[in-house]
């Protein structure tokens, strides 16, 4: 028996000894490669190879990457990185655009129940004027909701049209309701004339003031909300360098090269690459926490004295009381407008004032729900924007967390090797600490960013200023016949013989007031020939010379009686102290 063994163990000792480990193979680096998407696999080699002509995973030895798979692996960083940014921008932008989509929708919703709610006045209680007047108030709150918009639309521009317009149609059915229908030549001069006269009062004065700051505050909102989009859109297109590239690659992909597909960077080496791609968005924390600092501030500003909803549905009280104002003052804005504008012919239908046998209805200011409520979306606003003030100082942070890298303690990649532990220095997310950063090379800032910093930067400095001066939205005597000091004329000039002071000392506030009036629409007269003549601007070229004689014996007429009028009180004490 052992001489029959002795021949099969000689056999088998000339077997060769089977290897105790597979030959090296690229399988799955291919397979990694192809799951991600990255590129074809026929790009990754069947087993290491020998290479010298890589730029970024310089191999120690043999590898399984190529200079192809390099340039895809550079195209799949940039892509994922920008996905990712995109991914973590997604709330926030959803939040920016779905409250610019809200704030709109409540301001139209707004401006339309302040139009309906002041067209309710002439429809109910000055029916006579209403249909005449409806163009004039939709005018009026279409330069309102222009205004909001953020068009250059000032409102002293579109109270003074209004008002304008208005005046004419109260004359007309309210002052002087018996008369016929007015040319349009005598309408061109009523409106003149009450840029002087002041027919309606100063009841609009502190309205124009809150409305105005109302409106500066909702429009900076909605410019606020633009330009947060702006900001989120122009990180997601801000680019990526050749140095960040080249780190990212080198962190994500390098170690497939080597076979190892399963392992991750460190958080520490992670958070160094990431800081140095995202340098220049972390450039935008400062502004960008000073920006909704700001926009906490419009919020507030939205609210209290400044309420948007209560200085629009306030404008058809005022538009009442300077109604009734001019109507309380008809005597003497006739003769104003007679001395200025020529007398009226009664129509021979005379008619009855509706307004004047009406009995005053009083309406409630409409309700506004909860659905468009201003102060109740501002509120959800700033409760979801809070939040964000840090987003753009801990982008890395979150680029990290999750399934990117892994904490200490765990086997991790620091770009070369397989560690216990990342042992390099970690540094800030601030751009200036950029320069000690191991991983990544920062040669500059980006220009698209600076760009948006720059936008941001005056968008504060704008927003930021101290409350408008009051000056800014006072209306003038001149533009719409607001906040006029006493004893001011047109011109802002008064003396002696204007009658201002002197044997006027002596008179009441309101008749020295109307003296003042009658005063500047005099000066106005002598200086403005369409006041003299309203048909003078409308007269053809070649009728022109034939008008003219006509034209000065009518504006001398009106001179001598507007003369005689201020001076009959001089003349009455003359002719006592004389008998």
């Amino acid at each position: 028996m052992p001489m029959l063994l002795l021949p099969i163990l000689l056999l088998l000792s000339l077997v060769p000894s089977l290897p105790s480990e597979r030959p090296p193979s690229c399988h799955e680096v291919r397979a990694a490669f192809q799951l991600q998407e990255i590129g074809r696999g026929r790009l990754v080699p069947e087993v290491p190879i020998q290479v010298s002509d890589l730029q970024i995973c310089e191999p120690k030895t043999s590898t399984c990457c190529t200079r192809r798979m390099e340039e895809s692996y550079q195209a799949a960083v940039r892509g994922k990185l920008t996905h990712n940014i995109q991914t973590l921008n997604f709330e926030l932008k959803f939040m920016i655009v779905a409250h610019t989509s809200a704030f709109q929708e409540t301001f139209t919703y707004l401006i339309d129940t302040a139009t309906n709610n002041t067209l309710s006045l002439f429809d109910t209680k000055y029916r006579s004027m209403s249909q005449d007047a409806h163009e004039s108030v939709k005018e009026l709150f279409t330069d309102l909701s222009l205004n909001i918009m953020g068009a250059d639309m000032p409102l002293e521009d579109a109270f003074s049209r209004f008002w304008d317009s208005l005046f004419p149609l109260v004359y007309n059915h309210l002052i002087n309701p018996g008369i016929m229908s007015l040319s349009g030549e005598y309408l061109d001069c009523l409106r003149l004339t009450r840029q002087d006269m002041n027919p309606f009062g100063n009841y609009s004065s502190e309205m124009l003031t809150h409305l105005s700051e109302s409106l500066w505050a909702s429009r900076m909102m909605k410019q606020a909300l633009s330009m947060a989009e702006q900001v989120i859109n122009s990180t997601e297109h801000a680019g990526l360098t050749r140095e960040c590239t080249h780190a990212l690659v080198k962190m994500q992909f390098c170690p497939h090269c080597q076979g190892l597909t399963l392992i991750r960077p460190c958080v520490g080496y992670c958070l160094n690459v990431m800081r140095g791609c995202l340098a220049s968005l972390a450039s935008l924390d400062r502004p960008w926490r000073e920006f909704i600092h700001l926009v906490e501030q419009l919020a507030d500003q939205m609210s209290g004295s400044h309420d948007l909803e209560q200085s629009l549905l306030g404008i058809r009280d005022v538009v009442d009381k300077s109604i009734r104002y001019a109507e309380s003052q008809g005597p003497y804005l006739s003769r104003m407008v007679e001395k200025v504008c020529g007398e009226l012919q009664e129509s021979p239908l005379k008619q009855l004032s509706e307004e004047k046998t009406m009995k005053e209805e009083v309406m409630e200011q409409p309700p506004i729900s909860k659905l468009h409520s201003l102060g109740h979306l501002r509120r959800d606003f700033i409760k979801h924007v809070k939040p964000s003030r840090t987003f753009y100082t801990t982008l890395a942070e979150r680029l990290c967390d999750g399934d990117l890298a892994v904490r200490d303690g765990s086997t991790c990649w620091n770009g070369e090797d397989v560690v216990e532990s990342y042992t390099n220095l970690v540094v800030s997310s601030d751009f200036k600490d950029q320069v000690n950063n191991p991983e990544v090379k920062v040669r500059g800032s980006n220009v698209v960013i600076n760009q948006i910093i720059n936008k941001l930067r005056l968008f504060i400095q704008m927003g930021s200023e101290k409350r408008i001066k009051a000056e800014r939205w006072r209306i003038t005597e001149g533009s719409g016949g607001y906040d006029r000091s006493e004893g001011e004329g047109a011109s802002g000039e008064c003396d002696d013989e204007d009658g201002c002071q002197g044997s006027g000392d002596n008179l009441d506030p309101d008749t020295k007031r109307r003296r003042v009036d009658e005063t500047s629409l005099v000066n106005r007269t002598m200086k403005d020939p369409v006041l003299l003549n309203p048909s003078a601007s409308r007269t053809p070229p070649k009728h022109r010379n034939s008008s003219n004689a006509t034209s000065r014996s009518h504006g001398s007429l009106v001179l001598i009686v507007a003369a005689l009028f201020f001076m009959s009180p001089f003349i009455s004490q003359v002719c006592s102290a004389t008998f």
